[in-house]
C-alpha cells in the first residue's frame, strides 16, 4: 500500500545556505508514515489508546540531491513488509521527478509497558484489518 503527500518547504526547516537540514526529512518521514496508516484506517492515536506503541528501531536516509526552502515536494510512503513483531515503511522525497532522498524506518510492536508484543494476539483488530488491506498474509 503507497500513500502521497505533498507539502511546501518551510524556512524553519533550511540552513543558512538554504538547503534543508537533514534531520527533517525524518520529520517527513513521520508525516507521510502518519497519513498512510490513517488512509487505511490504522490512526496512530487509535493504535495507542489500545495500547499498541511503534517505536522506530532502525533508521536509514540516502541524500541524493538538495532540497531547498519552498521547494514543492512530493513524498511517497509504503509499506514494505509487516510481520508479527515488525513493520517497515519507506520513503521517497522527489521535486517534480527529481529523486531528492529516500529511506526507511522500521518499528516494532511494543505494549504500555515498553514490551514487545505480537501484534495477532495484542490486538486482533488490527491484525485484522492489516490482513483485508493485503498488509499481512493470514
Amino acid at each position: 500500500m503507497k500513500g502521497k503527500i505533498q507539502f511546501r518547504v518551510r524556512y524553519a526547516e533550511t540552513d543558512a545556505m538554504g538547503i534543508v537540514h537533514h534531520a527533517n526529512y525524518y520529520i517527513w518521514f513521520e508525516m507521510g508514515r502518519t497519513e498512510l496508516l490513517r488512509e487505511l484506517g490504522l490512526e496512530y492515536r487509535s493504535m495507542e489508546k489500545k495500547g499498541i506503541f511503534c517505536p522506530v528501531i532502525e533508521s536509514r536516509c540516502y541524500y541524493k540531491n538538495s532540497a531547498r526552502y519552498d521547494d514543492f515536494l512530493t513524498l511517497e510512503t509504503e509499506i514494505k513488509s509487516v510481520n508479527k513483531a515488525t513493520w517497515t515503511f519507506s520513503y521517497r522525497v522527489l521535486r517534480d521527478d527529481q529523486l531528492l532522498a529516500e529511506g526507511y524506518t522500521v518499528h516494532c510492536f511494543i505494549n504500555r509497558e515498553g514490551k514487545p508484543v505480537a501484534l495477532k494476539k495484542a490486538n486482533p483488530e488490527m491484525y485484522q484489518v492489516m490482513v483485508e488491506k493485503g498488509l499481512i498474509e493470514k
